[in-house]
């Protein structure tokens, strides 16, 4: 019994750190992922590697094809572009639903979560405001209290979208940023879901447009009419 609830136990771990690592960034889009290499990397068994691949492949943070292997994820700019649209309008409606549920606790957290990014944001450090934007974003989902809203909104895979499809050279956190999310979070707490609404899907809408997505698809499609 303890072996087969260390064998779970470790499967679970080793899907969560290569989940976070997907997500992070730590692999480039279109990456070979091998069982050796993630083998020695995690200190897992070939086994546990493979059911856990297997299941990145099912929620479609990797794909695995025949002669190909098992790579990470590459969107093209069609399904990057439905994904980030699906992410405006099911944050848009979480935001709404957290203002008219979240409770005095979860409407503190958002406040000290804000705080946190500001001060983030006053001495420079980007790792910071980004680990406050994340917190900021999932604590009105679960503010939100709409269990189905909250489940598909965790199946999009927008956090590899973003990656891919990030500039470099723009400025980050963006210019803008900070003033939205507060803006998000007084109609939360003045309890106006249509303006919570409008205010995420004003959010959400200007850090798509903040990526290079749109002009990798004006370049595609001038180069498709010459």
């Amino acid at each position: 019994m303890s072996d087969v609830k260390a064998t779970t136990t470790r499967y679970g771990q080793v899907y969560e750190e290569l989940r976070t690592l997907l997500v992070s960034g730590g692999y480039e889009p279109n990456t070979r992922l091998t069982e050796a290499d993630l083998t020695s990397r995690f200190g897992a068994s070939r086994g546990t590697i493979r059911s856990v691949l297997i299941r990145l492949a099912q929620e479609g943070y990797v794909t695995s094809e025949v002669n190909r292997g098992v790579r990470t994820r590459s969107f093209t700019i069609e399904e990057a572009a439905d994904i980030l649209e699906a992410r405006e309008t099911l944050e848009a409606a979480l935001a709404a639903k957290a203002a008219e549920r979240a409770t005095d606790r979860e409407i503190a957290e958002l406040r000290r979560t804000l705080e946190a990014m500001e001060q983030a944001q006053e001495r420079g450090d980007q790792a910071a405001y980004t680990r406050g934007n994340r917190a900021f974003h999932q604590q009105v989902k679960a503010a939100a209290h709409q269990a189905t809203l909250a489940r598909t909104y965790d199946t999009l895979l927008y956090p590899l979208v973003m990656r891919q499809y990030r500039n470099i050279s723009a400025r980050h956190p963006r210019a803008g940023s900070l003033a939205e999310h507060r803006a998000i979070l007084l109609a939360i707490v003045t309890r106006n879901p249509e303006a919570a609404s409008a205010a995420m899907r004003l959010h959400v809408g200007s850090a798509r447009r903040a990526l290079l997505l749109d002009q990798r698809r004006r370049a595609s499609d001038s180069g498709g009419r010459s």
